[in-house]
């Protein structure tokens, strides 16, 4: 999928019923910025919520923004300012992608938990680890300068990557339960999947395959 991590964890306290029956728009494609700023309105105060019960300490203070450049591919993407506060970045051209209010909620979720699940830090931490193993073992063999940093630069990739398809499970999870207590379908938003490429079960890739992303959240609803 076109999420990226700029980055969920297991279901803990299930609010009683979502908060409101859904809005879904009927036909497609694409998005208002009208439609993603309703969106927005009804998503972050459960994103939030969902944060502050799942976290000690983290800025729960989502600020949901549009990429308006137009050369911007379609994507949306996690990150923090420099306050620490989380951003949720969407461009324009995936607004135009998505097909009904549902598939952008469901986005919206999906990132709003990489940053409830801590997920940039975990993954800076992995890539310090890998850097850190790759220098050392090309150090005691003899390697260089050149050969340590390379060997760093390697295991810096392959650290990022190694927990990154499970982190993706992780947001697809914690991103249907918030996406459904905002009052929206989490199985129609996830058909988003069936529609962009496969990536497959790559080595070290960045996603899992979409119909582990799908069945994860049949399983997660079935559990709702």
């Amino acid at each position: 999928m076109a999420l990226t991590l700029a980055g969920c964890v297991e279901t803990t306290t299930v609010p009683s019923a979502p908060a409101a029956a859904p809005v879904s728009r009927a036909t497609g494609p694409g998005l208002t910025v009208a439609d993603f700023n309703r969106i927005v309105a009804r998503v972050e105060p459960v994103a939030e919520r969902e944060c502050r019960t799942r976290t000690q300490g983290a800025n729960c203070d989502f600020k949901i923004v549009v990429e308006t450049d137009p050369r911007a591919p379609s994507n949306a993407w996690q990150s923090q300012d420099k306050s620490g506060r989380p951003v949720l970045t969407f461009t324009s051209a995936l607004l135009k992608d998505v097909q009904n209010d549902d598939e952008l909620a469901f986005i919206m979720g999906h990132e709003a938990a990489h940053h409830i699940s801590g997920h940039i830090a975990r993954t800076q931490q992995t890539a310090m680890t890998g850097a850190l193993l790759g220098g050392v073992l090309i150090a005691a063999i003899g390697g260089d300068a050149n050969a340590v940093s390379s060997a760093q630069d390697i295991g810096a990739t392959v650290g990022a990557r190694r927990y990154s398809k499970d982190y993706e499970l992780e947001a697809d999870k914690l991103g249907t339960v918030i996406s459904y207590y905002s009052g929206y379908d989490p199985l129609r938003g996830a058909a988003y999947f069936t529609r962009i490429p496969d990536p497959g079960d790559r080595f070290l890739g960045s996603h899992p395959p979409n119909g582990q992303r799908i069945e994860t959240v049949r399983r997660t609803m079935a559990k709702l």
